[in-house]
């Protein structure tokens, strides 16, 4: 929905609103992954650590694609080919991961134990940060340590940043 509204948009402004939501979207969701998705994948599954370290390497290319997306001005040139080039590389991981990661954990986890790991998932959204930061560790313990200390800082720079539901 953000992506669609970026490309659609038609002020600087309101390009700049749905960059900062698309950026918080998916800088929390791609950190969730990692600290509770990835794990599993690899306690789970015989070839979980395979499909973890591939995972980690194509949200590497996201986040660093992220972190330049996120610092551009909505009427930079790269402003516009930056966002495509990382919605084609997130949509091919989306896809692989829908179709195969998620569907192969899914058969080794009972109802309560997916039920779960959903909630921990949607929680741990709630406290790691906001933005793209490539160089920071992608494996717990130390990317929950790193998280913790990058969250308050990028929280505290949302409040001075614009979204789409702001009025002002």
């Amino acid at each position: 929905d953000a992506y669609n509204h970026i490309l659609s948009a038609t002020t600087a402004d309101e390009k700049q609103r749905w960059q900062n939501q698309f950026t918080w979207e998916l800088a929390r969701h791609s950190i969730g992954e990692e600290l509770i998705l990835y794990p599993a994948l690899e306690k789970n599954l015989p070839n979980g650590k395979e499909m973890a370290d591939k995972d980690r390497a194509e949200h590497q290319v996201v986040k660093e694609l992220l972190y330049k997306f996120q610092a551009l001005k909505a009427d930079d040139p790269d402003f516009t080919p930056t966002i495509k080039s990382l919605w084609s590389e997130l949509c091919k991981h989306i896809k692989e991961e829908e179709a195969q990661d998620l569907m192969a954990l899914e058969k080794t986890l009972k109802q309560n134990d997916s039920e779960d790991m959903a909630t921990k998932f949607k929680r741990t959204k709630k406290f790691v940060p906001t933005r793209s930061h490539p160089s920071a560790p992608d494996k717990p313990p130390f990317e929950t340590v790193v998280g913790l200390m990058a969250a308050p800082v990028d929280r505290l720079m949302d409040m001075f940043r614009k979204f789409p539901t702001d009025t002002s």
